[in-house]
């Protein structure tokens, strides 16, 4: 989970607000999009949850974030580190348990098993990919629900879909925050998202129809692709294709959330989408690689808004992360005073 930690600044064309609209003649109009700054609305629920993290604290509580990362893949310790920054950043607990690359699918249900039994852990995150020798549904299904502050147990998936109080899976849940926060109509509004993953799609499409959105999901199979996109007030991007989302999918003044994250390396192809973009291409000569979402960057002249790639949904994925472990150590809390009042 969470994007890929950057210091690179986004480039975007210069903003205007202009909320998501209707029109019948995309190809007569131009705009220029509206940056929805997902560090910005991070910092804003960062501020939020000091202060319930405070009143825990008051009430002798810690709440303590458990992630379990397993051998040597680089972009997992940098997602894994950003986790624990953030941990700190906010005043939680956080551990770290890094067992060796040749760990069994039974050695690392004993440590998620430990980790359930702790009263001092209340999340825990398994970094994802796991060793192909390990089972890795077995794991995250092991992850007591209570304590799935990544949303990925049945239990919680089954809770979403009925519309029931759960830890939702944090990529969709930032997503959402981002549309409110960034004040996108949500009720009413055609939705299309593309991609059908267990951790993103799925989850992303239940939660905009929670929210009253009439909501498309679109995939490989889809017929008509950009017709059908064409159609939608917000588009969230989630199939992991660079750039593959162009100007002629997107609604002039429609809402583009990209959860893309991808890497390129070939120069050929970084020339190709950042074109207009003298300085991704600078970044690119000098680090030799450059992120791009799953939108193109020209995107950002006919969308009303869009979040950047960095400094979009990545932020989010991890506030919402910090999020679900205070959500899971007040309910953990209250469960237990519960149950202890029902013994009595």
């Amino acid at each position: 989970m969470g994007g890929y930690p950057s210091n690179e600044k986004s480039v975007a064309a210069p903003c205007a607000i202009i909320r998501p609209g209707r029109t019948n003649h995309p190809e007569e109009h131009s705009v220029t999009a509206r940056i929805l700054d997902g560090n910005a609305f991070r910092d804003q629920i960062y501020a939020e949850l000091a202060l319930e993290i405070a009143a825990l604290s008051s009430a002798g509580i810690r709440p303590g974030l458990a992630a379990v990362l397993v051998g040597d893949n680089a972009a997992s310790h940098l997602y894994v580190k950003s986790k624990m920054a953030a941990c700190q950043k906010l005043g939680l607990e956080s551990f770290l348990l890094t067992p060796a690359a040749t760990i069994s699918t039974a050695e690392l249900l004993a440590v998620v098993d430990e980790l359930n039994r702790r009263d001092d852990v209340d999340g825990i995150l398994v970094q994802m990919p796991l060793p192909k020798q390990v089972d890795s549904k077995k794991i995250l299904d092991a992850v007591h629900p209570d304590k799935d502050v990544d949303g990925f147990h049945p239990i919680n998936v089954g809770h979403l879909v009925a519309g029931r109080p759960a830890l939702v899976a944090c990529t969709p849940s930032g997503v959402m925050e981002i549309l409110r926060r960034g004040g996108i109509a949500i009720e009413g509004a055609n939705a299309v998202v593309l991609g059908r993953s267990d951790i993103v799609g799925k989850p992303m499409a239940l939660l905009l129809m929670h929210a009253n959105a009439t909501v498309t999901v679109c995939h490989s199979k889809t017929k008509n692709l950009p017709d059908v996109v064409r159609r939608a007030d917000i588009v969230v991007a989630a199939m992991g294709r660079a750039a593959m989302v162009t100007r002629d999918y997107i609604r002039p003044g429609a809402a583009v959330i990209d959860v893309g994250q991808n890497v390129i390396t070939d120069r050929a192809e970084a020339e190709r989408i950042f074109a207009s973009f003298p300085d991704k291409l600078e970044t690119f000569a000098k680090k030799g690689s450059v992120l791009v979402g799953d939108v193109h960057p020209d995107v950002a002249g006919v969308a009303g808004a869009f979040t950047p790639v960095p400094g979009g949904v990545g932020p989010l994925t991890i506030a919402m992360l910090m999020s679900n472990t205070v959500k899971a150590a007040r309910q953990r809390r209250a469960n237990a005073t519960g149950a202890a009042a029902a013994r009595h």
